[in-house]
């Protein structure tokens, strides 16, 4: 019997709900989700295997002008999901009119490669609206199979799926079998936390937070996590940690429970603050933090 296997990487603007779509597709929350921009910062792959496939997903950051050294680091992590495609998913939303890079723009509408443009939020417009934007997309990207989807209400979502099978290349796996993802343990801790002071923090706040876990120690029925939020100011340290301590403690039991479902054991977390000056323009933290890879 033949196997397929490829590298089906998705790129797009921020938030259009590329990481809700990979996580629909594998069945693990890998990626963050939240309503903020610039949630996800690095690639990373999700792996769906199937007796006779397998579907290396690739979620990157949404495309940006950069500001600083890491969001030029995070758009270094889109040019490469061009690399190595063997299917491209080009997701925009309903409304949205343009790529925010004419360059990557440009590499879509001349890929060598299948490429399916998922219209998403779909469940927020009407049937004119929709038949509208899927006239305009049909005329901006001609070499494009379109899917009209909702990744959240998981509509047409199995039908992308299905598609993505077929068009795969004839190969052997690239990765084991029992494989999720080519991250390690202390990337999910660090995302987790990361995606909890997404949620609970406002402003600049996020944007300024780095997540190092310094220890990860697993028994039986226990993991022992210790882990180092990193902040730029001293202003912003004070804010992470709340009065008494009251919001890093709220950080720590959020990301607890969610950890404890994502590893299916009893977690044990300690949460640190450190204050690390302009850390998002300093190359040799960033390549500390996996940027510039």
């Amino acid at each position: 019997m033949s196997h397929k296997a490829g590298f089906v990487n998705i790129i797009g603007n921020p938030n259009v709900g590329k990481s809700t779509l990979m996580n629909a597709f594998v069945g693990e929350r890998l990626s963050i989700i939240t309503s903020k921009a610039q949630t996800t910062r690095h690639r990373i792959l999700g792996i769906v295997n199937g007796e006779d496939f397998q579907m290396i997903l690739s979620d990157t950051p949404g495309i940006i002008k950069p500001a600083y050294e890491m969001q030029a680091s995070m758009m270094n992590f889109v040019k490469s999901a061009f690399e190595d495609a063997d299917i491209l998913i080009y997701m925009v939303e309903i409304g949205e009119q343009d790529l925010k890079d004419e360059a990557f723009f440009n590499k879509i509408i001349h890929a060598k490669i299948p490429v399916l443009l998922l219209l998403n939020k779909i469940d927020m417009s009407n049937q004119d609206k929709l038949e509208e934007q899927v006239a305009f997309w049909a005329e901006k990207v001609p070499n494009a199979e379109i899917f009209p989807i909702s990744a959240l209400q998981n509509f047409n979502v199995p039908e992308v799926f299905q598609r993505i099978i077929s068009l795969l290349p004839e190969s052997p796996a690239s990765y084991p079998k029992d494989q999720l993802t080519d991250k390690p343990e202390r990337f999910f801790v660090n995302e987790t936390i990361r995606e909890k002071i997404l949620l609970n923090y406002s402003k600049e706040i996020p944007y300024a937070v780095e997540i190092v876990t310094e220890e990860f120690f697993e028994d039986e029925n226990i993991i022992r996590i210790r882990s180092l939020i990193m902040v730029e100011r001293e202003t912003q340290k004070g804010i992470i940690i709340g009065h008494k301590g009251a919001a890093l403690k709220k950080v720590g039991m959020d990301s607890r429970a969610d950890l404890e479902k994502f590893f299916g054991k009893q977690i044990h977390i300690e949460l640190y603050v450190k204050v690390n000056k302009n850390w998002r323009s300093n190359v040799n933290m960033l390549k500390r933090f996996g940027y510039n890879q």
